[in-house]
């Protein structure tokens, strides 16, 4: 099985990206599922159901998130009604929406998606060592195949999960950073990985933003409004070639395609 990990979607740009660049990625990789962050789809923060709904009619299968997952307004009250949404698992026990998912995928297999938030340099969440470690017992009695997108600032925070879940999950990729990571590499028990799957939206920027507007916030210390960046638009990710019976993998290849709208 062929799976295909989108980072982080920013805005529009982002968006247009994958909805131009996803059908061609099928074919060349033959893929069967495709998982992607989406945390900053709708204006750069958080989600609508809109645009939601907007990649997965691009061939999206399930949309991962991360710590901006309720900033636009609402979104809290809608979540529920989006099986394709994951929110981090290690969020208040009350917050609404799941933490992980199981999809069929055709008549070929089934597929778990598990979203964590780290806590170095983030805000406080429960453990997501302790949460993965029983969520990924209940995942495996459904399927040997899981995707794990840990969401966090520090690198050895993700190098140590992808350690802690080696052999018991297919994937554990890093979202967060919006920048690419080069160390793709399958880990001793077989369990691919990567730092940081990278960002799909406008790369001359500041992480997805207007240049100018960040520089400025940084130098004055004061607010400024940093709209979505418009040029040299990529999409950043990663595929990876699982072993259907035993969930491990097999191949992992990073993937970034410029995009021109």
């Amino acid at each position: 099985m062929n799976i295909l990990f989108i980072g982080d979607i920013v805005g529009k740009p982002g968006r247009q990206a994958v909805a131009a660049l996803l059908p061609k990625l099928k074919r060349q990789y033959h893929l069967d599922c495709v998982v992607a962050n989406g945390e900053n789809i709708a204006h750069g923060a958080g989600l609508t159901t809109a645009t939601v709904k907007e990649l997965l009619a691009a061939g999206v299968d399930i949309i991962t998130t991360g710590d901006h997952v309720w900033d636009q307004k609402g979104f809290e009250q809608e979540i529920d009604s989006l099986p394709q949404v994951v929110r981090p698992l290690n969020v208040a026990p009350s917050a609404p929406g799941r933490g992980s998912v199981v999809i069929n995928i055709g008549e070929k297999a089934r597929v778990g998606v598990l979203n964590l938030l780290g806590r170095v340099y983030m805000p406080d969440n429960d453990c997501p060592f302790r949460a993965a470690k029983s969520e990924v017992a209940k995942l495996r009695r459904q399927t040997n195949i899981i995707i794990v997108d840990i969401h966090a600032e520090a690198t050895s925070e993700k190098v140590a999960m992808g350690r802690y879940l080696d052999g018991q999950v297919s994937l554990v990729v890093g979202t967060h950073t919006h920048v690419q990571t080069a160390d793709e590499q399958i880990l001793p028990k077989g369990t691919a990985y990567l730092s940081d799957a990278g960002m799909c939206g406008p790369h001359d920027s500041v992480l997805g933003r207007d240049v100018n507007a960040v520089i400025q916030r940084f130098v004055s210390g004061m607010p400024q409004r940093l709209e979505v960046a418009t040029d040299k638009i990529e999409l950043c990710g990663v595929v990876v070639e699982v072993d259907e019976a035993s969930g491990l993998a097999q191949k992992i290849e990073r993937v970034r395609l410029p995009f021109t709208p």
